[in-house]
């Protein structure tokens, strides 16, 4: 077995790209809550499911684990800038976000590329991460690329043209 560091699992993980998302959600005391997660995944179509994880140590961690209601957006690729601010810590991640809030009280960020309004179905234990499972009830597209994030930078989707042999 080869030893590694965490910063060499980092590296390594940072070479797949990843669509960027805002998770969004509400505390019991109705304060909204908001990160950017580059982990997320289908799981299934029947029901349909996804899923993404957040650090045990974040901010927000335990109003995710816990609620009922959150949402995920996908990023378009002009909203790098709306995925920096959910980034950062310490201050109001709303703040000049043009949004809505849903019958539950969920932050809708407008103008995604899609957004997911998801039910908890399961949370799960992932290491220092939790895994947060989502039934999804209702989802908005709009047409567009999405903003990607790989090797450290932001960058979009472009297709690669067929070559003929």
């Amino acid at each position: 077995m080869q030893n590694f560091t965490d910063q060499d699992m980092r590296n390594a993980l940072s070479k797949f790209a990843t669509g960027v998302t805002i998770v969004t959600a509400c505390d019991a005391d109705g304060q909204k809550v908001g990160m950017t997660a580059s982990s997320f995944n289908s799981v299934s179509m029947d029901p349909p499911l996804i899923l993404w994880s957040v650090r045990k140590n974040a901010l927000s961690a335990e109003v995710f684990k816990t609620t009922k209601n959150f949402s995920v957006h996908i990023l378009s690729a002009d909203q790098k800038e709306l995925s920096n601010q959910f980034a950062r810590s310490g201050h109001d991640k709303f703040a000049n976000v043009d949004y809505t809030v849903d019958q539950n009280n969920v932050p809708q960020i407008t103008n995604s590329l899609v957004r997911f309004n998801c039910i908890t179905w399961a949370v799960y234990e992932g290491g220092d991460h939790w895994i947060i499972v989502g039934h999804v009830k209702g989802l908005t597209t709009a047409d567009g690329d999405g903003l990607v994030f790989c090797n450290g930078f932001y960058t979009t989707t472009a297709v690669i043209p067929e070559t003929t042999t």
